[in-house]
């Protein structure tokens, strides 16, 4: 942001080593500001082209500055225009820098340098970072000279960028804070990217106009949650898409790693019992009924939960209900009477079997 210095910018010449100074286009690039790289003196000119304003600056403030495109030749008969900069002239030597700032918007990025704790009421205390792009420009020369150069002493790019991103940040934390209040969870962060910068670029004008800084547009926002709450978020919105509960979510997906497995039969019991958490062989019988009942390509949705399983089940996998017949009444009744279990893996059993469908039991 800053240019640095360059000779060929300030001609040197005429009386008294007077020079005409210009912020040449290819020491502008990028920067913001240019401090020119002498002293000033009487009879030098200071031109100001359409984009650029040329400020003096001595003792920590703003002596005066030009803003409109011309040439200013600083001399003893043009002392209305410079008016109370030519008092600080002592002969030759100059009592004031000069700082070219450029007037158009510019472009930054920000990020966050320390995490943000969130307390989540599901996941607890979140680490957050943030991260986003802001364009901004000078809007008050004089307030953002005597605010970087006066009390900051910014000299470099890095010191004013650095300061900006610092503020941002401020702002995007004080917003997460109000939103959080307001009910706002960890797993709605993704939703309320746009409003939170929103609620942020509503307060910039208030927070950095006393840096002369105007804040245009905020975009980009990003929210890095932590690797594990991730994926517990996305498992949530994955389970909500597909409109099942966490026993059915777990259920897919290690039918799907089943599928996958080159082992056979045994790996696919393994790993669908590690999935459903049951450790007991439950995996083994119903990745059976399942491969079965997708090898047909015919499946059916039980009438009790809609969990889709293959139309050969007598009972369902998911909620173990019963299929093609009456569902039990409120209390385990069914409209033929009191419904049976098998007393070794407890599954329902229909009315007069003799062995159990589910692990084969002798009554």
């Amino acid at each position: 942001m800053f240019g640095k210095k360059d000779e060929k910018s300030v001609n040197t010449g005429g009386l008294g080593g007077s020079a005409t100074i210009i912020w040449e286009p290819e020491n502008k690039q990028d920067n913001v500001m240019w401090k020119v790289p002498r002293n000033i003196r009487l009879n030098d000119n200071i031109v100001v082209r359409e984009d650029e304003t040329a400020v003096f600056f001595r003792d920590g403030k703003v002596l005066t500055y030009f803003d409109q495109p011309n040439r200013y030749a600083l001399t003893d008969i043009n002392a209305p225009i410079v008016r109370n900069l030519l008092k600080f002239f002592t002969g030759v030597q100059q009592m004031a820098e000069v700082y070219y700032l450029q007037t158009r918007y510019m472009d930054g990025k920000y990020g966050s340098s320390s995490p943000y704790a969130f307390t989540d009421p599901t996941f607890g205390i979140v680490n957050l970072r943030v991260f986003g792009e802001y364009r901004w420009k000078v809007s008050s020369p004089e307030n953002f000279i005597n605010q970087f150069v006066g009390t900051f002493g910014a000299e470099t790019s890095d010191d004013v960028d650095s300061r900006l991103k610092e503020q941002i940040i401020i702002l995007v934390y004080n917003a997460l804070g109000k939103m959080k209040q307001q009910g706002m969870k960890v797993t709605d962060l993704a939703a309320s990217l746009t409003n939170i910068e929103q609620a942020v670029l509503a307060t910039t004008a208030d927070h950095f106009g006393q840096y002369g800084v105007e804040i245009n547009k905020l975009s980009g926002l990003n929210i890095s949650l932590p690797d594990e709450v991730q994926k517990a978020v996305d498992t949530r919105s994955e389970m909500s898409v597909l409109g099942v509960n966490y026993m059915q979510y777990q259920t897919g997906k290690a039918i799907e790693g089943a599928a996958n497995n080159p082992s056979g039969t045994a790996g696919a019991g393994a790993g669908l019992g590690v999935g459903l958490g049951a450790g007991i062989g439950v995996g083994s019988v119903l990745g059976g009924q399942m491969a079965q009942g997708m090898g047909t390509g015919q499946m059916k949705s039980c009438p009790s939960c809609a969990t889709l399983i293959p139309v050969s089940s007598t009972f369902c996998p998911s909620c173990g209900a019963k299929q093609n017949q009456a569902q039990p009444a409120a209390g385990g009744q069914s409209a033929q009477g009191k419904q049976a279990f098998c007393s070794n893996c407890g599954s329902p059993v229909a009315a007069g079997a003799k062995f159990c469908a589910n692990c084969g039991n002798k009554f």
